[in-house]
This record gives C-alpha cells, structure tokens and sequence, in this order.
C-alpha cells in the first residue's frame, strides 16, 4: 500500500483528499504545518508528498528544500499562487509536479499516480540481473562521466553527484543518444511519459540542475549539453 503525506494548513483539503486517495487503497497521513513537516516526513517514511505552499511555521519551498537535502520522494507542489515564477521555484528546489488551487481531486489523484509511475524503480539487485539477463545497456561512460541507471548513480570527475530520478533518467537518455537534437516535448515524452501533465518548461529547469552538478564553467570537456536554439537540447561529444 502506497503512503502518502499530505501538507496542508486547511483541515477541510486534507479531508477531501484523504477521503479520495483512502478509497483508491492509499494510506494517508496528514500535518497542518511547515515547521513539522520535515520530522512527519521522517518518521512515517511516505512514498510521495503533496506539499503546500502557504504553511505556518515554514513555507512549503523551504519543506522541499530541506526533504530534498535527505529523500528523492516525489513532490507534489499544490497551492494558490499561480504564478510562472511559483512554478519555476518549486521545479527548481526539486518538485515534481505542481496544481494550482482551486483542484479538481480526481485531476490529483491522477498526477499521482502518474508520478509514481514514473518514479518507481526495480531494487538495486533485481535491476542488476534483469539487465545481465536482458543485455540492456544501463550505464554510459564519457571522460570524467558515468550515469548507473541500474544503481542510480552519477558521477562527475571521480565524484558521485546527487541527482533526483528524473535529472538521473533526463541525462541518461541524452547520453545514450549522443549529438542527436531532442525537442522539449520529446524528452517529456521518453523521460516523464506521455501521461506527464506538467509543461515543457519542466525539462527547463530540469537541464539548469544537470548543468549545474556536471559541468564547472571554464573546462573544457569533450561532453556537454547543448542548448540547439528554437529546436531543444543535446548532449554533444567531441
């Protein structure tokens, strides 16, 4: 049974939406402020969060920053700001979608389980027999570079750099596909999924992460992901 936690300082939307997910067979465990959302995180370990953005104590920004620095749950951002700038910033602090308020609930229910969806992956040990037995290639390699998509492993210069699944999944699928332009839409499409309900600005601020964690300005590698203007981005190699 999927756990999820909701963060919300309304009783009423955590009512409506536990009474949605509980009869889809979710369990849901709830906290009404910021300032404890963090120790409610760690203690009932959920499988995903839907995280508010208006919160006493803390503000739902500050939540996702500091769950981040620990787990790479999925967020869900949900709140009344609306703005492209709200939606950047929770992308940026590592969301993994965002609804604005007023919500339908099934509309939720089903970006749930989307992300989840998405975010699932094979164990660590299965993964790795499942890929000898299949010969899929799950790890690329380029000077000073490795993605593990078995392991869910990046690392950079002999380093291993925290990536979020979908910044891992993004990098690996423009490694493996070297010099070739991919589209906004057709990395939401092979990375997120064609259920993904977010915009194409997502794979946006996705890439300004990735670059921040790879790349160090001022080397020169043989490897980099190139912005193509009006097209969409690659990774290029030398």
């Amino acid at each position: 049974m999927k756990k999820v936690l909701i963060v919300d300082d309304d009783a009423d939307i955590i009512e409506l939406e536990k009474l949605y997910f509980e009869k889809e067979g979710y369990e849901v465990v709830s906290c009404m402020q910021g300032d404890r959302a963090v120790a409610t995180f760690n203690v009932t370990k959920p499988d995903i969060v839907i995280l508010d953005l208006m919160l006493p104590g803390m503000d739902g920004n500050d939540v996702c920053r500091e769950i981040r620095k620990i787990s790479d749950v999925p967020i869900i951002m949900l709140t009344a700001r609306t703005d492209t700038l709200d939606r950047v910033v929770g992308l940026e602090l590592g969301a993994d979608d965002y609804v604005p308020k007023p919500f339908e609930p099934k509309e939720l229910l089903a970006r749930v389980k989307a992300v989840l969806r998405r975010t699932d992956k094979v164990p660590a040990a299965d993964a790795s027999e499942s890929a000898e037995a299949s010969g899929d290639v799950n790890v690329v390699t380029f000077p000073g570079l490795t993605v593990d998509k078995v392991k869910y492993v990046v690392t950079a210069d002999g380093k291993e750099v925290y990536m979020p699944p979908k910044e891992l999944e993004l990098l690996f699928f423009l490694a493996s596909n070297p010099n070739r332009v991919f589209s906004r839409e057709q990395l939401l499409g092979n990375v997120w999924g064609y259920d993904f309900f977010g915009e194409s600005r997502t794979v946006d601020v996705h890439i300004k992460r990735i670059r921040e964690k790879i790349e160090t300005p001022g080397v020169e590698r043989d490897w980099c992901i190139r912005t193509v203007w009006s097209r969409g981005y690659k990774f290029e190699t030398k």
